[in-house]
C-alpha cells in the first residue's frame, strides 16, 4: 500500500487531470469561441454581420446601417465554409482535441493508479503521469495556435458570414473577440503544468529522503570501540 504522502499527492494530481478532462469537454461542446463583427459594403448602404460560433456551430444576425435587422440564425461551421484549407484547419483542431482528451484520461488512470497502489512498471509511475500530461498541454497548446490561425489566415469569420447570407458584397473590415471556450484551454494547460508540478515535487522528496537514508556510513558519528 502507499504511504499517506504519496496518497494524498497523487490524489491532488488526479483532481487536477480529472478537472483538466471536464475542461477539454467543456471546450469541446460549448460554441462561444470567437465573437466576430464583419462588416460588408452594400449597393446602397453598409452591412454588418455578427457572429458566434465554435468547432460545430453557432449564430449569425444581420444588421443595415440604415436600422434593419435580420433575425438571428443558427449555422452549421461544416455546412458554411466553402474555403476547403480552412474546412480542413478546423477538421485538424477537433482531432487534436480528442487527442487530448484521451491523454488527460490517461493521466486521470495514471494518477487514481499511483494514490492507491504501487504499481511495478516504471511507466505506470511519475513517468507515465509526465508524458500524458505533457502531450495533452501540448495538444491544447497546439489548438490554441491553429484556432487564431485559421481565422486570420483563411477568413474564417468571413467565410461563415458569407455562408449565412450570400448575396454579401465587398468586404470591409472585420474585428474579433475570443470567447470563454477558447480561454478555458489556456486553464487546462495550467491545471496540467499543475499535475507535473505536485508529482514532481513528490518524486523529488521520495528521491531525497531514499538518498538520505542510503549516505555511507563513515557521514554517521563515529564511534570508536576499541577491543
Amino acid at each position: 500500500m502507499p504511504s499517506r504522502k504519496k496518497t494524498a499527492m497523487f490524489a491532488f494530481a488526479f483532481f487536477t487531470c480529472i478537472s483538466s478532462f471536464v475542461m477539454i469537454c467543456v471546450v469541446l461542446a460549448t460554441q462561444h469561441w470567437i465573437s466576430s463583427k464583419v462588416d460588408f459594403a452594400g449597393t446602397n448602404s453598409s452591412i454588418t454581420v455578427r457572429l458566434t460560433y465554435g468547432l460545430f456551430s453557432g449564430t449569425c444576425e444581420q444588421f443595415v446601417d440604415v436600422g434593419l435587422q435580420v433575425p438571428e440564425k443558427t449555422f452549421q461551421v461544416a455546412d458554411n465554409l466553402r474555403n476547403s484549407k480552412a474546412k480542413s484547419m478546423i477538421t485538424a483542431i477537433i482531432v487534436i482535441l480528442v487527442l487530448s482528451l484521451l491523454s488527460s484520461l490517461l493521466s486521470s488512470g495514471f494518477t487514481c493508479t499511483n494514490a492507491v497502489s504501487n504499481p511495478y512498471q516504471t511507466f505506470l509511475g511519475p513517468i507515465g503521469v509526465y508524458t500524458w500530461n505533457s502531450l495533452c498541454g501540448i495538444f491544447i497548446l497546439i489548438a490554441m495556435i491553429l484556432f487564431p490561425v485559421n481565422i486570420q489566415e483563411n477568413s474564417l469569420s468571413i467565410e461563415l458570414a458569407l455562408g449565412c447570407f450570400s448575396f454579401l458584397q465587398t468586404h470591409i473590415k472585420s474585428t474579433h473577440a475570443y470567447g470563454y471556450s477558447y480561454w478555458i484551454m489556456l486553464l487546462i494547460i495550467i491545471l496540467n503544468m499543475a499535475s507535473i508540478i505536485i508529482i514532481y515535487i513528490y518524486a523529488h522528496a521520495r528521491y531525497s529522503e531514499k538518498k538520505e537514508q542510503e549516505r555511507p556510513m563513515e557521514n554517521a558519528p563515529k564511534d570508536v570501540i576499541l577491543f
